[in-house]
């Protein structure tokens, strides 16, 4: 037997990472889904001031975090990302942005179903621009999943809400490109690149705001808004992530398209439609199809890994 095989502490240890991991994931997941009911409830904040006390209080929490985790150095890990820590949070500023406006015009299932599209998207961008393979299954799984977004936008256009969903698919064709660049640019730490994106999306959203109106409730749903829902529910995935495995922690997240809908109609009875609840289950179809052979390819590379090393 190979003196290098993994011991049963270190697998145990390995496996009790794994399950924290997904489960700090799965809370992120579940704190995410809460941004349709919580745009749903918010009583007079516009669009504009909604995207800017969000992002002002997910800025004041991401950076406040970095500065906290990484004590006295995050003004020089925002220094080291340079040009593509600002392509990167440029692109979270306009996913960010995008995502409240997309639930301001079409309903959360739409957005939520539409943004889940995000890794597929991100392989397809991978394609184009990093010149990645992208397997036969990927390119199934994102035709497939393309279908159900046909589906699910069918009856937008009769209820005028085709806008929202373009303005949806931007949210995930944003964040794809976030995706791309990080892996792109993996030297480099992109965590503080989140807060930056924050920080772009508020000064945007400032002169089309009107700050100093919000009431009382809102502004505390906006605090949630920002703080917990995308603030913490980041530190959380970016915790999380890291100790998973990638295809494990993309089927977990998507607890967030799944719950979100959800949310909003046992609490404010809001009916998704027909299309959204047919397109939206293909394309979670494919999406759960495509991460489970993924977890098997993997979970075989494992074993063979593992018995290679006996």
């Amino acid at each position: 037997m190979n003196d290098t095989a993994p011991s049963a502490t270190t697998v145990g240890r390995d496996a009790a990472e794994r399950r924290r991991g997904l489960m700090l994931v799965a809370a992120a997941a579940l704190l995410w889904s809460l941004g349709g009911l919580i745009v749903r409830m918010l009583d007079a904040a516009d669009v504009w001031t909604t995207v800017f006390w969000r992002s002002a209080f997910a800025a004041s929490f991401i950076l406040g975090f970095v500065a906290v985790r990484d004590r006295g150095r995050a003004v020089a890990l925002i220094r080291a990302m340079g040009v593509p820590g600002l392509v990167v949070g440029a692109c979270f500023a306009i996913s960010s942005i995008c995502f409240v406006i997309g639930l301001s015009l079409t309903t959360v299932a739409n957005t939520l179903i539409l943004f889940s599209t995000a890794p597929l998207l991100a392989a397809l961008l991978g394609w184009l621009v990093l010149g990645e393979r992208v397997r036969g299954r990927s390119w199934l799984a994102i035709g497939v999943a393309f279908c159900g977004v046909a589906v699910m936008v069918s009856e937008s256009g009769g209820r005028g809400a085709l806008a929202g969903d373009l303005v949806a698919f931007l949210v995930a064709v944003s964040f794809a490109g976030a995706i791309v660049m990080i892996r792109k640019y993996r030297h480099v730490r992109m965590t503080p690149a989140t807060g930056l994106g924050a920080v772009m999306a508020m000064l945007v959203a400032w002169p089309l705001a009107a700050p100093l109106a919000v009431t009382g409730p809102d502004f505390a749903l906006l605090f949630v808004f920002g703080s917990v829902q995308f603030g913490a529910g980041l530190a959380l995935f970016a915790t999380g992530a890291r100790l998973a495995p990638t295809a494990e922690v993309g089927l977990v997240t998507l607890l967030e398209p799944l719950l979100g809908p959800i949310w909003v109609w046992v609490v404010l009875g809001a009916d998704p439609g027909a299309a959204a609840l047919i397109g939206g289950g293909i394309v979670l179809a494919a999406l759960v199809a495509h991460t489970a052979l993924d977890i098997r390819e993997a979970s075989a590379g494992a074993v063979r890994s593992a018995v290679a090393k006996r």
